[in-house]
Order: C-alpha cells, then sequence, then structure tokens
C-alpha cells in the first residue's frame, strides 16, 4: 500500500471527474436517533423501504461488518440557468435539475467503481469495496457531513462551502483503514432562505422535512391522488423541486458540472403542460429513456401534469383535461377531473 495516501486518493477522485471527496468511518449513531424520530412521527410517508431497513440505514457497520473507511464523493450538477425561472411559466413543467438528462445514478455508479478499481490496484487484491449512490440502505448525507464534505443544511440537504448545494453524492466502502477527515461545520447560521422558499411548508423546523408535505416526495414517491389541500401548492412543478436548493446563497461558490450528460435536455427545460398530458405508455417511455423521470411511469407523471394544468389558471388547456377525464387510470381521472374543476372556477 505504499504511497496510497489519502491525498493520493483524493486527487484520482478529481481526475476521475468527481468534484470533491473526503474520508470517513462507517458509524453514524446520532443519525440513527434522528431516523428512528422521523419514522416515528410517520413522515417518511408511503416509504415504507425507510422503517423495514433502518437498522441498516441508521447503522452503516451492519450493512458491511468488514468495512473500516468510507470514501464519500460529491459530483456537481449545477445548472447553467437559475432553476426558478421554469416556475414562473405556468403553462410549462417545471423539472428538477437532477432529471433534465441522463440518470444520475448510472453515471456517478460507473465513476465510483472506476475509482474503486484502481483503489484495489493500488492498495492489492486483498482489498474490497462496495460502491453505493442512493440505491441502497445507505444514509449519504450524514455520512458525508461526518466525514467533512460538507454539512447538513436547514433543508436537510448537503452544504459545501466549495460547491454550494448543487451535487450529487456517491460512497465507496472499503477494507482500507483511512483516517477519517474531520467534520464541518455548520454554517447556516441565521438564514431560513430555504425554509422560506417551500411552497409546501415541508420543514416543521430547521433541520427537520417532512417528507408527507415535500414536492419531491409527492411529485416522485407518493403513489396515488395527493391531498387536495396540497395540489395547488404544487404549482407547474412535475418532477422534483428545486426551491430550497436554488435559494440558497452557498450556491455563490458552486462550480460547474464537469459532466455533460447532466447538462439540461432542451426538451425538459420548461416543456408544454399540453404535449405532456398527451403522452400514452409507450410514448412517455420514449421520451423518458435513460432519465430518472421514467422510473414513476405514465400514471404518476401524467397525474403531475395535470395538477400543473389545474394550477396553470390557463383556460386553453381545460379541453386537455377533459380528455383525460375517462383515462384508464383511475389517479389519472381524479387528476384530470380536478383540473378541469379549477379551471371552470378560475
Amino acid at each position: 500500500m505504499a504511497g496510497l495516501d489519502k491525498e493520493t486518493v483524493r486527487a484520482r477522485a478529481l481526475e476521475e471527474g468527481f468534484s470533491k471527496a473526503s474520508f470517513g468511518r462507517p458509524d453514524i449513531p446520532e443519525a440513527m436517533e434522528r431516523l428512528k424520530a422521523f419514522v416515528a412521527e410517520g413522515r417518511h410517508g408511503q416509504m415504507g423501504w425507510m422503517a423495514e431497513r433502518m437498522h441498516w440505514r441508521g447503522d452503516p457497520s451492519a450493512l458491511w461488518p468488514e468495512a473500516k473507511s468510507v470514501i464519500m464523493l460529491a459530483e456537481a450538477y449545477t445548472p447553467e440557468e437559475d432553476p426558478m425561472e421554469a416556475v414562473n411559466r405556468p403553462e410549462s413543467g417545471a423539472i428538477s435539475v437532477y432529471a433534465r438528462n441522463r440518470d444520475y445514478h448510472d453515471i456517478v455508479k460507473k465513476r465510483l467503481k472506476r475509482l474503486g478499481r484502481w483503489l484495489i490496484e493500488q492498495a492489492g487484491t486483498e482489498t474490497e469495496i462496495k460502491v453505493f449512490v442512493d440505491t441502497a440502505p445507505v444514509m449519504e448525507k450524514p455520512l458525508a457531513a461526518k466525514a467533512g464534505l460538507g454539512w447538513q443544511g436547514k433543508h436537510t440537504n448537503l452544504l459545501s462551502r466549495d460547491l454550494g448545494n448543487w451535487f450529487f453524492l456517491g460512497a465507496i466502502f472499503t477494507t482500507v483503514d483511512f483516517d477519517p477527515d474531520p467534520p464541518e461545520n455548520e454554517r447556516c447560521g441565521s438564514c431560513r432562505a430555504c425554509l422560506d422558499a417551500c411552497p409546501t411548508e415541508a420543514f416543521p423546523a430547521p433541520y427537520q422535512i417532512d417528507a408527507r408535505r415535500c414536492v419531491s416526495y409527492l411529485t416522485i414517491e407518493h403513489h396515488g391522488p395527493v391531498d387536495e389541500e396540497l395540489r395547488g401548492k404544487l404549482g407547474n412543478r412535475i418532477y422534483g423541486c428545486d426551491d430550497c436548493l436554488a435559494v440558497c446563497p452557498w450556491n455563490k461558490f458552486a462550480v460547474a458540472a464537469k459532466e455533460i450528460r447532466f447538462s439540461a435536455r432542451d426538451d425538459l427545460i420548461s416543456p408544454p403542460l399540453e404535449a405532456l398530458a398527451q403522452l400514452d405508455d409507450a410514448a412517455f417511455r420514449a421520451k423518458f429513456s435513460g432519465s430518472p423521470i421514467k422510473r414513476i411511469g405514465r400514471d404518476r407523471f401524467v397525474r403531475n401534469v395535470l395538477y400543473a394544468i389545474g394550477n396553470s389558471g390557463s383556460p386553453e388547456l381545460r379541453a386537455v383535461a377533459e380528455k383525460l377525464c375517462e383515462d384508464a387510470d383511475a389517479t389519472v381521472r381524479d387528476a384530470a377531473q380536478w383540473a378541469v374543476a379549477r379551471l371552470t372556477n378560475s
């Protein structure tokens, strides 16, 4: 393992395209207590897997006892334009910045595997690794915070003095024993920009989130109809929400994304709601092939589009919603009828 120090690994991570790397231990007991409280209060909504896999999620060492270190990686996906501009175009859909092109899971995981293979080559074949990027019971944000990659802001997302908050997280668990980096101090101060920006008031208190009110959860994870009290607050957000991220003052330090596949596709920057509402299953799958949007399916996506149509205030879109009032999917029918009623009474 001669010559394999943390700075060598950090330099290699940057060569692979990551924006930042830090080192920690698979040990976050304080996160387990927060997770237990979150689930006990029901704030996880329909995400039953959070409760079912809590023992792994809150204790990374239980997931893989042999791991001695965790290398936390950040990859910037900073948008080229202000994402709040899309929210102000009511006849178009607002799609979260991270979902406007290729699925980041695939891109980041391949990069993690390349870095992991290099690590094994340098450290020796007896070295073992496991890589994770948001698809396993791993709490990346607390791990990254404890490793000094940044700190969890009042919006519960990770912030960095070097990167702002526009970045993906990946983790390499390894049997190599690296000294951990010191954790970063919390630097939000008295700022409440992210809390005040939330359209659905999903933050019960600073550093706490109720997923049941979060637009990202409602438009991506939530099955079935959205509570009518929240539909009007979704605006034209049809997949995810960037409001709390977009207003963070630390983004003045954000770095440009290096990966071209994170650059927004032209047809996913404020796409017309009228066209999106007319997608059948085949057209939906074709349009969003390779996109994270594909995983929610046509019905949930069109449900979101219909809520946006109902919030558009545009009588011209009522006919579009009317055509879906007899859709095969009950949730789409419900959303279409709601949209028609909103536009009729507006």
